[in-house]
């Protein structure tokens, strides 16, 4: 490409260096700019009592929910681990079609794999982890959360734990954003040493046993 020579003398600049470098930063990485942030992280609570859909999804598939201690770590979140999540966020996203367990399966609560390409927040969640893990990405940085939404309901999303802070996957919105910009209340979520182990977080005003279809 040719420079004009005004524009070329500007760039030779200290300014000039400036933006190249300012635009290159940009283009290469795509992560937010939120690392130490106070309300980068979900604050942790107490234990409690699992979904009863998470529950029984285990009964029906124990080896999507193998338990067993291990170390808890922030995942270090790179440009392509990013990439990563956008990804498969925006994939479920518009793959999988909208459908409450009970137009789906008949009962209130159902949560499934979501195979056929239906299913609600529940199931966007689980393929969402899936994916990931076959991403190669550990679980217990792949957290199942309970949250109330914006209209008070009850909702399921997938919190990412990462050493840039917590970020949600939720159906409802395809961009990622960190937990403390969703504008939604955080319930409940599975602990990062164990997935079968669940605990309240922050100050809840009353745990919620399992989240609707959304």
């Amino acid at each position: 490409m040719i420079v004009p020579s005004a524009i070329s003398n500007f760039l030779t600049t200290k300014s000039g260096s400036a933006l190249i470098a300012v635009l290159l930063v940009g283009t290469i990485n795509p992560l937010p700019a939120i690392a130490g942030s106070k309300r980068s992280h979900v604050l942790v609570s107490e234990v409690t009592q699992p979904p009863v859909g998470w529950i029984e999804f285990c009964a029906r598939q124990p080896g999507e929910c193998i338990g067993g201690m291990t170390a808890p770590g922030d995942f270090t979140l790179t440009p392509e681990a990013w990439k990563d999540l956008v990804r498969i966020n925006k994939r479920v996203n518009e793959t999988i079609k909208p459908l409450s367990d009970f137009e789906h399966w008949g009962v209130l609560e159902h949560w499934s794999y979501p195979d056929d390409g239906y299913g609600d927040c529940e199931d966007y969640v689980l393929l969402k982890r899936r994916m990931l893990v076959q991403s190669g990405w550990p679980r217990e940085a792949l957290l199942v959360t309970v949250v109330r939404d914006k209209k008070d309901e009850g909702h399921a999303v997938l919190t990412v734990t990462t050493d840039k802070g917590d970020f949600v996957l939720d159906n409802q919105n395809n961009d990622i954003l960190l937990w403390s910009k969703t504008g939604y209340y955080f319930v409940k979520q599975q602990s990062q040493s164990d997935p079968n182990v669940w605990v309240l977080l922050g100050n809840p005003r009353s745990a919620i046993a399992t989240a609707t279809s959304h």
